[in-house]
């Protein structure tokens, strides 16, 4: 599907722009055209390249889904791929990641996206909102800004997930179900938070190779982006602290288990000794020779009987003492 919006002078023009009727694309002063198109088909890119002079190697890559996170500069305009996410909060928290490949130039921007795709409804509320949209630069600021805004987001709620699994790891509730999902929870959130610092990361040196094109980020663009950077760098730190808690939660975990083997181990030595001495005596007179001097004596049975009670309670009381049993 294929959505355009023509902006001129910052406010959203009635205009159409028909991608499949313009052979190439002659900008205007004072306006910028917003291409959007939802599972692109090759058609629909063969249009892209013709319009817009889009290099060989650009749309070989918009061709191929699973692509890493980065800014390739060409002649006459830039390509961006993105890793956006999205987040549900409701447990249990699931974290969805999507693509979005950006080609911007003079006076255009196109965004491909594929099914789920991202929701562009609080980047059009930017545009459409902030008086400042005069160009390409600023709405391929705002479309940055918005996906690293959703990586801060995203992270917190994983930290905040994470600061829960911490305290269920570590409370000490002796009825807790022995199919307690913590595990798998942890597995899952470390996986996401992988994912998630994965998409980010790339943006460092994305957003520096930006700055160092005066085409792309002007001046008045600067600080905006700095600030994007800023967010970038605090997204993959926050990645990085939630990762490495996660991995000892994990390392906990394991030797959580450990101790419950070995104290099941010790309650089971325990009883195998309790049971061993009074096995082994009734082994003993329980063997069928004619000469044991003990068959005839009266009080041979008792005195078995409460042999096997005495060493039973003394081994009890032995291995209570020592918090065995």
């Amino acid at each position: 599907m294929i959505t355009g919006r023509l902006y001129r002078e910052g406010q959203v023009s009635g205009e159409s722009f028909d991608l499949e009727a313009a052979d190439e694309f002659v900008p205007e002063s004072g306006t910028f055209v917003w291409i959007d198109i939802v599972d692109p088909r090759p058609e629909d890119l063969e249009g892209l390249q013709r319009c817009f002079g889009l290099h060989p190697i650009t749309l070989e890559d918009t061709l191929h889904r699973r692509q890493r996170t980065k800014v390739e500069i060409f002649e006459g305009y830039v390509f961006v791929v993105l890793r956006p996410v999205t987040i549900d909060a409701d447990p249990p928290l699931s974290l969805e990641e999507h693509e979005v490949h950006l080609i911007a130039g003079d006076g255009f921007l196109a965004t491909l996206s594929w099914s789920p795709g991202y929701p562009m409804n609080d980047v059009l509320a930017r545009w459409d909102r902030q008086r400042e949209l005069r160009d390409t630069r600023f709405a391929l600021y705002v479309l940055l800004d918005e996906v690293v805004d959703g990586y801060l987001s995203a992270i917190e709620a994983l930290e905040n997930e994470a600061d829960e699994l911490e305290d269920a790891v570590f409370e000490r509730d002796e009825g807790a179900s022995p199919t307690s999902d913590v595990q798998e929870r942890l597995f899952r959130l470390k996986r996401d938070t992988v994912t998630l610092r994965r998409a980010a990361m790339p943006l460092r040196h994305g957003i520096d190779m930006l700055q160092d094109e005066p085409a792309l980020a002007a001046s008045p663009l600067t600080p905006y982006y700095r600030d994007v950077m800023d967010h970038v760098i605090r997204v993959v730190e926050l990645a990085d602290n939630v990762r490495d808690l996660l991995t000892s939660l994990l390392e906990v975990r394991v030797a959580q288990a450990a101790n419950r083997l070995n104290e099941v181990m010790k309650k089971l030595s325990a009883w195998a000794a309790i049971v061993l001495v009074p096995t082994l005596i009734a082994g003993i007179y329980g063997m069928n020779f004619d000469h044991m001097p003990e068959l005839d004596w009266l009080l041979g049975y008792p005195m078995a009987l409460g042999m096997m009670l005495a060493t039973s309670v003394g081994l009890y009381l032995l291995f209570k003492h020592k918090e065995w049993l």
